[in-house]
């Protein structure tokens, strides 16, 4: 079966355009002549001049925590700890007053950011609040978790001074609460995928720190079929991952060419919200072992580690927000003479982003992120957030872009990237380094595979937009309403 989309525009241009595809790729694209479309074979669909874009992809997400986040309760709204300890407070009396309440198992809660809160979190006002039922409430950037007296105990730090967990200690616990039944979480990560295939999503990245490739197997023989999954390796299976000889960009056998082998991500610092990110310059007000912030992989052994990864196949993807952990990152790529990715990349010397585009060092960066901690920079790295989330410099220094979400830290949603990335702002407030923003195409490449826009040869993922992206306002992109999207060529969500 052949499928002709009649009548679309390209990005950027009025002329309309057939594209012809077949066996799951991109044959033609130009016009066809009437009658091309007659045989019985042939299905076809008219997009009623709509623009035909590259599906899009999310190059940084954690799927499974993407989709129990709804299921959470929101506390991202909280200016202070008081104000967070009683939307737990609340949240606990509405399930107590409801027929069917019996004892709560316990509370997980997402989205705090603490680093501009008048107060400090506290394990007494959580134990305040909550009584006897374990609470976790996950920060925003998912390096730290606040948990009560119960769940300390119940998790293994029975005993903590102030119940707020920082890096590995909290990774610990969003791994242990991580424990919902396959079925159930299965059926969410469908529901998400199909939610991301509406927003023109064809692939994701998905660094769960989770084995992924049995997840990802499990749930794709189940009928998730909406999206490409690359998913990540962490150090705990590196191992098993050289001995079955998985190696990047390898598609798994039985997937229908939808799950393929990503990188090996290494975190080596925090973030900038928990005031972890490792910095060459002291924070603002701290003081002691970490006041630059936190190292969590020292520089000897991340060579190591990366260079076993790249020996192996396995292409190495390295966590470094601050501009000490950039730096290092780099000279570890350098030391290894390997190609790969830094995740974030948020602070940067000038001489690294020079660095970045001489190694071949992929940027894979969330737009979104500078929106959301604009704030806490101007507070905590004052004084050099000129040199905080450099789109435009990585990208005139030649640097290869990946552009994310990080979800959940901000929504799976590519236009949502791509408006940030371009605007620097959201809603009404003025753009934040305005000068560092980036074109609509250079940011829409970011988001697809195939820099070259749509051609034939191309495996037929696209995106059916109503609005031109190429002239569509910031407020207008982050919105961007979606017809179609298609994956080889298959539609994984029509409005038309």
């Amino acid at each position: 079966m052949s499928l002709i989309l009649r009548n679309g525009r390209l990005p950027g241009s009025d002329d309309l355009v057939d594209v012809r595809i077949e066996d799951g790729a991109i044959t033609s694209i130009g016009y066809l002549a009437p009658g091309t479309d007659r045989s019985p074979t042939v299905r076809t669909v008219d997009l009623g001049e709509r623009w035909i874009t590259p599906g899009l992809w999310d190059n940084h997400v954690h799927f499974s925590q993407w989709a129990q986040t709804s299921r959470r309760l929101d506390v991202s709204a909280a200016t202070s700890a008081h104000a967070a300890a009683q939307l737990v407070a609340d949240r606990l009396a509405a399930l107590a007053a409801l027929p069917t309440a019996g004892n709560q198992d316990r509370l997980v809660g997402f989205g705090f950011r603490d680093g501009l809160w008048p107060d400090a979190p506290s394990r007494a006002l959580l134990d305040a609040a909550s009584g006897p039922v374990p609470v976790v409430l996950v920060s925003g950037d998912l390096h730290s978790c606040w948990l009560n007296s119960a769940a300390l105990a119940v998790y293994g730090f029975a005993g903590h001074q102030t119940g707020l967990l920082r890096e590995d200690d909290a990774f610990a616990v969003e791994h242990a609460i991580d424990n919902v039944p396959d079925a159930d979480l299965d059926a969410w990560a469908d529901e998400a995928a199909r939610a991301a295939a509406a927003r023109g999503v064809v692939g994701i990245v998905d660094l769960e720190m989770t084995w992924n490739l049995d997840v990802w197997r499990r749930r794709i023989a189940a009928g998730t079929d909406s999206l490409r999954v690359d998913f990540g390796l962490y150090t705990h299976h590196l191992d098993d991952a050289i001995e079955q000889g998985l190696t990047s960009g390898q598609v798994i056998a039985g997937t229908g060419g939808l799950l393929t082998v990503g990188p090996y991500k290494v975190i080596t610092d925090g973030s900038l919200n928990t005031r972890t990110a490792y910095c060459f310059d002291a924070y603002p007000g701290l003081s002691g072992d970490h006041d630059r912030g936190m190292l969590t992989v020292p520089a000897a052994e991340l060579e190591a580690l990366m260079r076993r990864a790249w020996t192996a196949g396995i292409r190495p993807a390295v966590h470094a927000i601050g501009d000490n952990a950039n730096s290092l990152a780099l000279d570890a790529f350098e030391a290894v003479g390997c190609t790969g990715s830094i995740e974030h990349a948020q602070l940067l010397t000038a001489a690294d982003v020079a660095r970045f585009a001489r190694l071949g060092v992929t940027a894979s960066v969330q737009p979104e992120h500078a929106l959301d901690d604009r704030d806490v920079a101007d507070r905590y790295w004052a004084g050099r957030t000129d040199r905080a989330f450099r789109l435009g410099d990585l990208l005139a220094a030649g640097v290869h872009l990946a552009l994310g979400s990080d979800a959940p830290v901000a929504p799976l949603d590519p236009w949502v990237a791509i408006s940030a990335a371009v605007g620097r702002s959201r809603g009404e407030r003025a753009a934040w380094h305005p000068d560092q923003a980036i074109s609509r195409q250079a940011a829409l490449a970011a988001s697809a595979r195939g820099r070259h826009g749509i051609a034939a040869g191309q495996p037929a993922d696209l995106a059916v937009c109503e609005i031109d992206p190429f002239v569509a306002s910031v407020a207008d992109l982050r919105r961007m309403p979606v017809a179609a999207t298609l994956l080889g060529g298959r539609f994984t969500h029509s409005t038309l």
